[in-house]
């Protein structure tokens, strides 16, 4: 059984940010939070979502995953009005979802499962720097390395105790640098990876440029960016595996 009730916002909020790096995932609707946990098909990113009880204006569930095609639920969430609430119900016997939003109605196939790839397990990393910045610096950053490369660099400089963006093209370079008055938090460590910057720019448009951002990183590590959704009701946590660089 489920059925809730969710402002539009909130909801393409939190579907657009799982549909950055997955088409299709399982969805835990357990009784206390809505979850989203999967791996994009490369095995290369990876997004966490949890919206508390808190961010619907009614929920009921015992529990139940469903399986979603997350184009398809963001298709049909767009349609709606910004200012409107959207209805679901979950129909066990059809294994359909019932959306309804103002006078629109729609009934959304779903997805067996045991057919999707199983959620993965958010491994614990032990990354020694932490950075916390608003996500317009963020934005920044990955904007200005798009402009010379097909990657981005991000460490942090224990001996300057700066936090760095930076790319490298064939030609040009590009370099963003912040230090403590720049950020909101800092945690001193010697880190420095190399990761795509196609992941960066997609999980970017789920960024808002207002939120604070949190990134841990390590040395040739995976990194991990958090920030809140749903007026802090609700996380997105994405981890992101590096391109090895050789000597």
């Amino acid at each position: 059984m489920f059925r809730a009730t969710i402002d539009t916002k909130i909801l393409q909020e939190a579907i657009s940010s799982a549909k950055v790096l997955v088409d299709e995932c399982k969805i835990r609707l357990d009784p206390d939070s809505f979850r989203i946990r999967a791996v994009d098909p490369a095995n290369v990113g990876m997004v966490d979502l949890e919206l508390s009880v808190s961010s619907f204006s009614s929920y009921e569930s015992d529990g139940v995953t469903i399986g979603v095609n997350l184009t398809r639920l963001s298709d049909i969430i767009s349609i709606a009005r910004a200012d409107e609430q959207i209805e679901f119900e979950y129909d066990e016997e059809t294994s359909k979802l019932n959306i309804r939003a103002g006078g629109l109605k729609y009934t959304l196939a779903l997805i067996d499962p045991d057919s999707i790839r199983k959620e993965p397990t958010l491994p614990d990393l032990d990354l020694p720097a932490k950075v916390v910045l608003d996500g317009r610096s963020l934005a920044q950053g990955i904007k200005a390395a798009d402009m010379v490369s097909d990657h981005i660099e991000l460490g942090v400089d224990p001996e300057k105790e700066t936090f760095y963006i930076r790319a490298k093209g064939d030609t040009d370079n590009v370099q963003l640098e912040l230090g403590r008055d720049e950020l909101t938090e800092i945690q001193v460590a010697k880190a420095h990876s190399l990761f795509s910057l196609d992941y960066f720019k997609d999980m970017g448009k789920a960024i808002p440029k207002t939120t604070p951002v949190t990134l841990w990183l390590g040395e040739e590590y995976p990194i991990q960016i958090s920030f809140p959704i749903a007026d802090g009701a609700g996380e997105v946590t994405y981890l992101l595996a590096p391109r090895i660089q050789s000597d």
